[in-house]
């Protein structure tokens, strides 16, 4: 039997050049900014148990990562503080302090690799006692105090030498204060990326792990999205537009591939989106199984994210697929 076909797709897979010449997204290193974890000490590099070969380092460890990651073509990092209890109070006051770990890590960065885009994450949940991104007060989380504090802490960190403040924290009206905070202190030109997106999941539970960061009592879902809902999403990026966002996050991501493209359809900035860590262990856990192949999953679900529509991926997956890249 002969079938009568004029239209046949497969002609267009019928190579590896042909492929590659017609394949509608692609992927480069880029695209890709690496999360860190800093904490004090010398010569640290702790392994987080909940996600492999993900370290929190100290100074001089997280400068040589830096370093070896701009050599493999990493050009963009995300720090993140884990700090001791004891440095931790109701009011994030540690977040302030321009001797403290993260503004030194900050410097030390972009004194040993100058070129290295660095983002600084703006919440309070790292220098919170208890454990939130804001302010708690008999179990409310107080959005106008918190963004005073956020806005002191974008204009510190811009001191340390951040180049891009990213607020993570869900707080209404914190992109304004930060925009204007870092104007009237003369950084004008450090932008905003705004974790406009971010919903209360529970793929975050490694990145708790890895800074002990996690709520003392409750859950952050009146500040975090519903992960039922998505046309609230288009209302958070309109907003943080308007109030100054350069760029704009959706968090989590493979999960909320639908939410990624829904706002690269309405957004006028670039869109980020951040591959959390318990999208990173549950791809390690499986392939430490033999379930999967790693590399093949991982390029195919950074090349989801691109497909998707974003224009930036976190991902603790970035200097891996580097590592692949270079070697072939």
């Amino acid at each position: 039997m002969t079938l009568q076909l004029t239209k046949r797709p497969r002609r267009n897979r019928r190579s590896a050049t042909l492929r590659a010449l017609l394949q509608e997204h692609h992927l480069s290193l880029n695209d890709l900014v690496m999360p860190l974890f800093v904490v004090e000490g010398e010569d640290i590099a702790q392994e987080v148990a909940s996600m492999p070969r993900i370290f929190r380092y100290s100074l001089d460890r997280l400068i040589a990562e830096c370093k070896e990651l701009w050599a493999l073509g990493i050009k963009a990092v995300v720090l993140f503080p884990a700090l001791e209890d004891a440095l931790k109070d109701k009011y994030g006051k540690e977040s302030l302090n321009q001797q403290g770990l993260y503004q030194r890590a900050l410097r030390a960065v972009k004194q040993a690799v100058p070129e290295m885009l660095v983002i600084t994450d703006v919440a309070l949940d790292p220098y919170s006692s208890d454990g939130h991104d804001g302010v708690v007060e008999q179990g409310e989380i107080l959005n106008d105090v918190t963004v005073e504090i956020l806005a002191q802490m974008a204009v510190s960190q811009a001191r340390a030498g951040a180049d891009i403040i990213a607020p993570s924290d869900m707080m209404d009206g914190r992109v304004k204060a930060i925009r204007q905070a870092l104007d009237e202190a003369g950084f004008t030109q450090v932008g905003i990326l705004s974790y406009s997106v971010k919903y209360a999941s529970a793929y975050y539970g490694p990145f708790r792990d890895a800074l002990d960061s996690a709520p003392k009592a409750g859950d952050k879902k009146t500040y975090q999205m519903d992960s039922a809902n998505v046309r609230e999403a288009a209302i958070e990026v309109a907003l943080d537009i308007e109030e100054g966002a350069d760029m704009v996050m959706v968090k989590p991501g493979l999960a909320y591939l639908d939410v990624v493209r829904a706002v690269a359809e309405v957004s006028s900035v670039p869109v980020a989106v951040y591959n959390v860590s318990g999208e990173y262990a549950m791809l390690n856990a499986a392939a430490r199984r033999g379930w999967l192949d790693y590399p093949k999953v991982v390029t195919e679900s950074l090349l989801a994210f691109k497909r998707a529509g974003a224009d930036l991926i976190l991902t603790y997956h970035a200097k891996e697929y580097a590592q692949w890249l270079k070697q072939g």
